[in-house]
């Protein structure tokens, strides 16, 4: 049995320079101990043995450094053992970084997103308080991080303020920059922070000047900025108040607004036309530089109905258009058989380029990543700002994330109405393209009939809705 020592839960160096040994030397995950500092170890490893020095080598990929780094700052006790495995992995199979399915990856890649979404959140959410005077003058904030992300965050901080001296503590350790120098302290508690300044008074003002309630979407406010942040943000306060007052406030802001032109369909077709044009131009995400064209949406801009698809697929980058492959020709009967008149359908994607890999001369289609997602979801999001519709249907999991703004099981959504933040109604069911990769032929057709009946019971809710 092989013991690791590490200085500390981040020490990223350390791991890789006993991970390089370990791996040069074949030594089974298995017989490895990784233990930080003096904390107990295994139960069996106290006669554990160094790690063996070994000559040659091998080389990984610059993709598997940088997810290690991230996902080696996770609070995940099993991170250091699964990132050494999946190293060994890599040493006998170098190809391994391509492979999204394979469930060591996936699970390494979930460990390294949930460490950079906790760095975003440090960015966003930390909040400077103004204590002392004159030269003992500095800047104090808290903030409790659900990993361990503080020391890979310093550098952000010294780069943005670099002309204050300032100090962030946190539950796990401190640091602090004079301006000069950065150093480090000892954790600390929420009440060793300061609980405002007069500046804040200031910023609440502003920043109720600027809430705007006709923009006011509650769900992804809180997906952005869930509650648990609150306490730290002197703003948060406001929020409940305004949030409560916000259907008052735009009832007077309508009242009182100049009176414009009605809208209608001209207007409706001007912008919706304004926003394809725009669209064919995208270069929101890297999946615009493989693909043929955009493919946007199409349909009736005044449709009841508003699908919701993945991507485009091979046949529809060519066409540039959605839903005439072979899933659009599956969904186009099951909606006649459920009696549902496709040309009273707008349809869409969630993402409007096509993602594929090259095999041979075939494109291969490929599900698209969450930050490709939401990069496209801002043009969803114009889409059904234009058109309004009054039931929206998302057709299979990405989507679903689309609609919702989040990761949801379609076993868990599926067949019931979900409210949306624009008044419309949503509803989540699988994809086309899914009934046609079944192998067993008596479940494809009991799942297309359960699609079916599905459509036909969102096509009366859209006419009851009318």
């Amino acid at each position: 049995m092989h013991r690791v020592v590490l200085i500390a839960p981040d020490d990223f160096e350390g791991w890789r320079d006993a991970a390089r040994g370990l791996a040069m030397a074949r030594v089974d995950p298995a017989d490895i101990v990784w233990q930080i500092g003096d904390s107990p170890g295994d139960l069996f490893g106290d006669a554990g043995l160094p790690p063996p020095r070994s000559s040659g080598g091998f080389s990984v990929s610059r993709a598997f450094i940088d997810l290690a780094q991230s996902a080696l700052f996770h609070r995940d006790p099993e991170r250091f053992a699964l990132l050494y495995a999946l190293l060994c992995r890599l040493r006998d199979r170098p190809g391994l970084m391509e492979d999204k399915a394979d469930p060591l990856l996936r699970r390494v890649d979930a460990l390294a997103k949930a460490v950079r979404r906790d760095i975003h959140k440090m960015r966003a959410f930390v909040r400077f308080r103004e204590v002392g005077e004159g030269d003992a003058l500095r800047f104090v904030a808290w903030f409790e991080p659900e990993h361990h992300i503080v020391r890979a965050n310093a550098g952000f901080f010294v780069r943005r303020f670099a002309a204050m001296r300032w100090s962030i503590l946190t539950p796990e350790l401190s640091i602090h920059w004079d301006g000069e120098a950065l150093s480090e302290g000892p954790g600390a508690t929420r009440q060793d922070a300061p609980d405002g300044d007069p500046v804040e008074a200031l910023w609440k003002s502003y920043y109720a000047a600027i809430f705007n309630p006709a923009r006011l979407k509650t769900g992804a406010m809180l997906s952005e900025m869930p509650k648990k942040y609150w306490r730290n943000l002197p703003e948060a306060a406001l929020i409940p108040d305004l949030v409560a007052g916000a259907q008052r406030r735009e009832a007077a802001m309508i009242a009182t607004a100049p009176k414009a032109p009605p809208a209608g369909p001209t207007n409706s077709a001007a912008a919706w036309g304004a926003l394809r044009t725009e669209a064919m131009r995208c270069t929101r995400c890297p999946l615009h530089q493989g693909a043929t064209q955009t493919v946007f949406g199409e349909g009736p801009l005044n449709a009841p109905l508003f699908f919701i698809g993945e991507q485009p697929g091979d046949q529809e980058d060519l066409a540039g258009r959605p839903f005439v492959g072979p899933a659009g020709q599956l969904f186009d009967a099951a909606l006649a058989e459920a009696g549902v008149d496709r040309t009273r359908a707008y349809v869409t994607n969630a993402v409007k380029h096509f993602k594929y890999e090259l095999r041979g001369k075939r494109r291969i289609h490929q599900t698209p990543d969450a930050g490709e997602v939401q990069a496209c979801r801002w043009w969803l999001t114009q889409e059904l700002d234009i058109l309004r519709p009054r039931l929206v249907v998302a057709l299979g999991a990405t989507a679903a994330r689309a609609m919702l703004g989040k990761a949801v099981t379609i076993s868990r959504t599926r067949g019931q109405p979900i409210a949306l933040d624009s008044g419309a109604e949503g509803w989540v069911t699988v994809h086309p393209s899914y009934l046609l990769r079944l192998p067993d032929a008596a479940k494809a057709a009991e799942e297309r009939a359960r699609f079916v009946d599905e459509l036909r019971m969102i096509g009366e809710r859209a006419k009851a809705l009318v």
